[in-house]
């Protein structure tokens, strides 16, 4: 277990500070990382080798064995690339900077010249100081000689803050070849598109004209978005002018690519529908609505499309209409995530948006002991790079190439507006380098782990740093796939504002005043979660599907025996409170300890003599338990936890089911044993459900005379319990029935009491169940 834990570090963040009081980087949450940029800008006047005298030039970077070169040009003597190169301080191997122009030839290179640098004799760069200006360097030929043709060059040693440090060549990436690989390991930001949910309100359709006359018409509407399907029941009013009165739910993401399809269609036969007309509504000019305030309906002309000669043709002989209320909800927030770890809680449209309560810091450190993710050449390699998520935007640090220990120090910044809410870390590795993509049925970027840091667990203003375990579950068990190393600080802006936060409700207004179903919420964030995927796919460099779905939690929904174990075990860790408690009273009244029983009396004695004391002593009592657990409050964020998840001691064969498809993809005779299995079960809680309904039963048969002789005894009762409490002040009822419940062993007998044997005599419908 000591492996699986969280671990504090204490790394030299910032780099310490330069003359005065400067910072020498603007990231103060992650390790400095010396590099060593060149710049090569721009040619001019550079020879010709061949007849017409131009030449097919490029520059070649070259520092000990680490070797960059820019595209190349044909037949221009004046070039530009205006390209960076960033060569790290730790693997320097030479004490000069070679900067060579060639010209590009079939069969060898040709070279034209060269500018050389002493390592030593370069300046140094200090963001915010402006980038350093590129100056023009006469070439020299391999003895040092100046030939014709000048090189424009900017050379400094910098940092990862450097904004040229993004776009730059690196030369730990030197192994990745071409546009394409390049691309794929440099660090980007990303932002979700903006989601709405679109209301359709199907009212009525007039003057529809089935083709057969014959029957009544059973019709029905059809909604197509995109990708999402659906369709409201059919009408109860089998007639050419059917209602609904129906509300369908889409998600919309900006910018508004497709329209939204309405189809009216009768089914005709059990499969087969007849388009009676449909039309197509551009969700651009749709109705943007802030709150609950009902918006205008409108009557759209359907339109009939019938095929003339091969040819779809539009038919419109007589005017049938839909009439309907479609609307952007923009009170709403679009949840994509699940609702446990939701990293935004916002709603859609902007104005309703409340300011900004801090800012979140996340400097992405390293990664150490990481597990081989694939083969490469024979000898088992990793290429990992991070994703975080938090709101509408996602960060992705660049990919470091072939190591088991990458170092990133990637520091990025948040806009926090609630305080409960969650930032998720993942670590992958990136399968699309050295033609991974092009295999058959393309590359999937592997996971590695991941991490979910709750912001309300941390204090403000303070800087954690530490090492958590990335742990991923799998068929064979759970397993440390290594360590990732964080930097986390949350700033808050107002400490009012983040105080007045917690007496806000969690999700919009919209949600608790037209609440949708736990269905629609599930359905919608399916279809969320597809658009964020794809439209995140199309990015350039792409965050690629599996990638987004591991972040989101998608399929986190499906049956699993370990999680419903871990869920039951919560349960009873919740209730053990109201256990023990139940148990110390027991021994209170049994005077297990006569001294504690005594005191227990004497305070029971005050309370009741004076009632205004109750609730004070309660929450004073409260207050005290507080206090007194400050000093052993959580110094450390929240982690995974492999006991809490019964994820440790999971048998195989649960896992393996976890796991399973979804329909199952296993033999006959092994699903046959899980449903026996799961029968097993679902009878014992089956059973625990019936005996709580048969509790529940016997309350309500108190008054309802099905046992008349039990109700008219409980009758009885009421009424003498009536009149004696009514002459009988409150304070010595209630002192009278504590004392009694309270009273020495020596009174008491080993029999249920008399109560408890009326009512379990009290009838049930147990049996009225078949």
């Amino acid at each position: 277990m000591e492996d699986f834990s969280l671990k504090e570090t204490r790394p030299h963040l910032g780099g310490g500070k330069a003359t005065g009081d400067k910072l020498t980087s603007t990231y103060d949450l992650v390790e400095q990382m010396q590099y060593l940029y060149v710049r090569v800008v721009k040619a001019k006047d550079l020879p010709g080798k061949d007849v017409t005298g131009s030449c097919d030039p490029y520059v070649e970077v070259k520092l000990g064995n680490y070797k960059g070169t820019t595209r190349h040009f044909e037949k221009k003597s004046n070039p530009e690339w205006n390209q960076v190169f960033a060569f790290s301080k730790d693997r320097l191997q030479a004490s000069t900077l070679e900067v060579t122009v060639k010209d590009k030839d079939v069969v060898k290179d040709d070279f034209i010249g060269r500018v050389m640098f002493d390592l030593n004799e370069i300046p140094k760069r200090v963001p915010p100081d402006s980038p350093l200006a590129p100056q023009w360097y006469r070439l020299e030929d391999r003895n040092s000689n100046k030939v014709k043709g000048e090189l424009m060059l900017a050379v400094w040693m910098g940092t990862q803050a450097d904004e040229a440090f993004p776009e730059a060549w690196h030369s730990d990436a030197a192994a990745v070849s071409g546009a394409d690989g390049l691309a794929n390991i440099r660090s980007k930001v990303y932002l979700s598109p903006k989601l709405w949910y679109l209301r359709v309100n199907v009212i009525e359709a007039q003057d529809l004209m089935p083709s057969d006359k014959t029957r009544f018409p059973e019709v029905f509407v059809r909604a197509i978005l995109g990708n999402q399907v659906m369709r409201t029941r059919p009408s109860m009013s089998k007639t050419i002018n059917p209602m609904w009165n129906e509300d369908l739910m889409f998600v919309a993401a900006e910018p508004f690519e497709e329209p939204l399809i309405l189809s009216v269609e009768d089914r005709v036969a059990p499969n087969k529908e007849e388009v009676l007309g449909r039309c197509g509504i551009p969700l651009q000019y749709v109705e943007r609505r802030l709150d609950h305030k009902p918006i205008n309906a409108r009557w759209l002309n359907l339109e009939k499309h019938i095929i003339v000669e091969g040819e779809k043709k539009k038919e419109i002989k007589f005017a049938s209409r839909i009439h309907v209320r479609v609307c952007l909800e923009g009170g709403y927030h679009v949840l994509d995530e699940s609702t446990h770890y939701s990293s935004d809680l916002r709603p859609t449209a902007k104005q309703l948006w409340k300011s900004s309560i801090g800012v979140l810091e996340l400097g992405i450190l390293n990664a150490h002991g990481l597990s081989p993710m694939k083969t490469k050449d024979g000898r088992a390699t990793t290429d990992a790079y991070c994703v975080a998520k938090y709101g509408q935007k996602w960060v992705r640090t660049r990919t470091i190439i072939d190591s088991f220990a990458p170092k990133w120090n990637e520091q990025y910044t948040w806009e926090v507006f609630d305080p409960c809410t969650v930032i998720t870390i993942g670590v992958f590795d990136n399968c699309h380098l050295h033609g991974g993509g092009d295999k058959a049925g393309g590359a999937k970027d592997s996971r590695i782990g991941k991490v979910r840091i709750r912001l309300s667990t941390l204090e403000t203003d303070r800087v954690y740093t530490h090492s958590y375990p990335l742990l991923v579950l799998l068929p064979t068990g759970v397993k440390k796939m290594g360590e990732i190393h964080l930097a986390v600080r949350f700033t808050c802006s107002s400490l009012l504002n983040m105080m007045h936060m917690y007496s806000q409700p969690l999700l919009p207004k919209m949600h608790y005043i037209h609440p949708l179903t736990v269905t629609q919420l599930e359905t919608l964030r399916h279809q969320a979660t597809q658009i964020v995927s794809m439209r995140l796919t199309r990015a350039e460099p792409p965050l690629r599907k599996e990638v987004v779905e591991f972040m989101l939690d998608v399929g986190s929904h499906m049956w699993s025996m370990r999680r419903s174990k871990a869920n039951f075990f919560r349960i009873m860790g919740v209730l053990s409170g109201l256990i023990a408690v139940g148990k110390w009273f027991d021994q209170i009244c049994n005077w297990k300890n006569p001294i504690t029983t005594v005191l227990i009396h004497i305070l029971f004695l005050i309370l009741v003599l004076y009632p205004e004391l109750i609730l004070p002593t309660i929450f004073l009592y409260l207050f005290l338990i507080g206090v007194w657990y400050y000093r052993w409050r959580p110094r450390h964020p929240p982690h995974m936890d492999t006991r809490l998840s019964c994820a440790d001691n999971a048998h195989p064969d649960e896992l393996d089911e976890e796991f399973d498809t979804f329909p199952t993809s296993r033999q006959n005779d092994m699903v046959r044993m899980r449903y026996d299995r799961l029968r097993s079960i679902a009878g014992k809680i089956q059973t625990v459900v019936g005996d709580l309904a048969t509790q529940g039963e016997r309350l309500q048969s108190l008054l309802s005379w099905r046992d008349p002789r039990a109700t008219a005894l409980f009758v009885i009762f009421c009424l003498v319990a009536a009149i004696v409490l009514y002459v009988t002040p409150f304070q010595v009822v209630a002192l009278l029935a504590g004392f009694y419940v309270l009273r020495h062993p020596r009174f008491r007998h080993k029999l249920p009491s008399v109560p408890l044997n009326f009512f379990r005599r009290l009838p049930a419908r147990t049996d009225c169940m078949l």
